[in-house]
């Protein structure tokens, strides 16, 4: 034993580093070496179903891009077709809002004309008719017969607005002008051209009344033409759906607006 331990003394200190260097490094070598073999059969192994993986995900990726362009598509023909319902909705909103206008349920404001009526201020001769003297229902539905004929788009009476279903008829001492009684003077608001007043000057009927209820009784008749006139909306109800043109007593047609039954020219 002592021989032993005095041979190891008697070893150089340098061959007892390099021993123990060549040691380590053979002990590292073949741990690196058991540890190779695993790895490359990890890859080898798991090579296969990444690859699969990543054709997968490709193949998604590519049926998404189709739903895309198809989506796109979709979306273009639909805001194709929108624009094609929005003008179809801006035309049946103008149609709209000319029947509104026809039927008076719009106010306007523009051109025109007003003419205003008022009693007679010349005494009542003996043996005369005081009715005479006064502005009747039939002296403005005349005044509105001419402006209709002279080219008025709108007309109202003391704000009334005056529509295919108006009637101006007497009541009392009063006139009613749709569901509104209106007394005197009477305002008969028109809009039209600029030279309304010349147009319906010219009118024999207009003519006619004027010599013979301004010219004989007095009928008092004024004229304004504004820069703009306004005609206030019809405030009343819409339930006229057909009617005629009925001659006047004096033989002469109305010319407001009027709706007859096409097939038979007569009302319901």
């Amino acid at each position: 034993m002592s021989a032993i331990v005095g041979r190891l003394r008697g070893i150089p200190s340098w061959q007892v580093t390099l021993g123990v260097a060549l040691l380590a490094l053979g002990f590292l070598i073949a741990a690196q070496l058991a540890a190779e073999g695993p790895r490359v059969r990890y890859t080898s192994q798991e090579r296969t179903p990444l690859v699969e993986t990543a054709l997968t995900l490709q193949a998604t990726q590519s049926d998404l891009k189709d739903q895309i362009v198809k989506l796109r598509t979709a979306i273009g023909d639909i805001e194709a077709d929108s624009a094609g319902s929005q003008a179809a909705l801006k035309s049946l909103n103008d149609r709209l809002e000319q029947a509104r206008i026809a039927a008076g349920l719009i106010p306007l404001t523009g051109t025109g004309l007003v003419l205003k009526l008022q009693d007679s201020s010349r005494p009542v001769p003996p043996g005369g008719n005081e009715a005479d003297y006064l502005v009747s229902a039939a002296d403005l539905r005349t005044v509105v017969d001419q402006l209709w004929l002279a080219g008025a788009e709108a007309i109202a009476i003391n704000d009334e607005r005056v529509t295919t279903s108006t009637a101006i008829i007497d009541i009392g001492g009063a006139v009613l002008v749709n569901t509104a009684y209106v007394a005197g003077p009477y305002d008969v608001s028109a809009i039209g051209p600029t030279d309304l007043f010349a147009r319906v000057s010219t009118l024999p009927g207009f003519q006619e009344f004027v010599v013979n209820r301004v010219g004989s009784f007095g009928i008092d008749l004024s004229r304004a033409e504004p820069p703009s006139v306004d005609i206030p909306a019809f405030a009343g109800s819409v339930t006229l759906q057909q009617s005629r043109a009925v001659p006047s007593p004096t033989a002469e047609p109305t010319a407001a607006p009027t709706a007859t039954d096409p097939s038979t020219g007569s009302p319901p």
